[in-house]
């Protein structure tokens, strides 16, 4: 043989040999891949300003429910509810936390979620605020003024409501859409008259610059906090989804008889001073109860609002976002 003939033969016998590792190689490797792709992901969305959801997952103790079924949990923050819900109709997020007035933007817009719960009213957990000086003294005076609140959030609601009890219609003030951080930094250089925000950066505010509650929820608002979920994940995993809201409860229970130690947890989450976190944690109720009517009904009120306000572009029916949740347990 030619020393040209063993080179190629040598040659051929390496990618033989190579071929054949590759090959073992990729065999050995499928149940791994099988595996990876069959586990389950739940993906929630959550704020910061979310206490309950905040220490649900600080404590871990969805994760340790749900890892015997192989359901991996991940966690996503939002700053805002609007934008939870943007990430929940894109498929980002499978379950989320949000107050009013989100739902009704995302279902008008057309996202296909359904509610899964929700927290009974906390009317003061939200505020406008001006400033200690200011010389507004009552929401009748807001007439032509510029407001800054987060579009399409709670507060959004809570601003119609408040200014509607007084007389001055929806074009009768200036709206100024800001985040809450953005906000804040408006409120405080005085670029706005008012800032409409709530728990825990309305106590913090009162605390650290010394705003003044103008008016709040009581009387004009519920102040729902909403758990939603995408559509197609509620009707595949209503176990799961029944696993969710049990945790949830029961954290909320911890943090209603465990307060101190709540306010201490959240304060390096949260980047507040626990005092502060602690008022805040005291606005809110922390007491969940599956949809019924009359929260639907509520719903349906700012929907119908917001559509004659045209802040929606169609007419919607609250009642289509529900779903028949097994009471299945994981």
């Amino acid at each position: 043989m030619t020393e040209m003939k063993k080179k190629i033969v040598t040659r051929r016998h390496a990618l033989a040999m190579l071929s054949a590792t590759v090959a073992g190689t990729l065999t050995g490797m499928v149940p791994r891949l099988t595996f990876a792709q069959d586990k389950q992901v739940l993906r929630i969305g959550y704020q910061k300003a979310a206490s309950t959801l905040v220490l649900l997952k600080a404590h871990g103790t969805l994760e340790k429910r749900l890892a015997p079924q192989g359901i991996d949990v991940r966690w996503a923050e939002f700053s805002a509810g609007p934008q939870l819900l943007e990430a929940l109709n894109v498929g980002s997020v499978d379950f989320g936390y949000v107050g009013e007035a989100p739902p009704i933007i995302a279902q008008a817009a057309g996202a296909d979620f359904v509610y899964s719960g929700y927290e009974i009213p906390t009317p003061l957990a939200e505020s406008i605020l001006v400033q200690h000086d200011s010389p507004i003294k009552t929401v009748a005076e807001l007439k032509g003024k510029k407001i800054a609140f987060n579009k399409g959030s709670d507060v959004h609601w809570l601003v119609i409501s408040q200014l509607k009890k007084s007389g001055i219609a929806y074009s009768e003030f200036q709206p100024i859409y800001l985040a809450p951080a953005d906000a804040r930094a408006a409120f405080e250089r005085g670029a706005v008259d008012a800032w409409a925000i709530w728990d825990p950066f309305q106590t913090a505010a009162i605390k650290q610059l010394n705003a003044r509650v103008l008016a709040n929820g009581n009387g004009a608002v519920s102040h729902h906090q909403f758990f939603l979920s995408a559509r197609k994940y509620a009707e595949k995993n209503p176990a799961i989804i029944s696993a969710i809201l049990d945790e949830v409860s029961k954290q909320g229970q911890w943090i209603r008889t465990n307060l101190q130690d709540a306010s201490l947890q959240l304060a390096p989450i949260q980047g507040l001073d626990k005092e502060v976190i602690q008022v805040g944690l005291k606005n809110y109720a922390h007491i969940y109860k599956p949809i019924d009517s009359k929260v639907l009904d509520e719903q349906q009120r700012i929907a119908d609002t917001f559509y004659a306000l045209k802040l929606i572009p169609k007419k919607i029916i609250t009642r289509d976002a529900v779903l028949a949740v097994s009471t299945n347990r994981v």
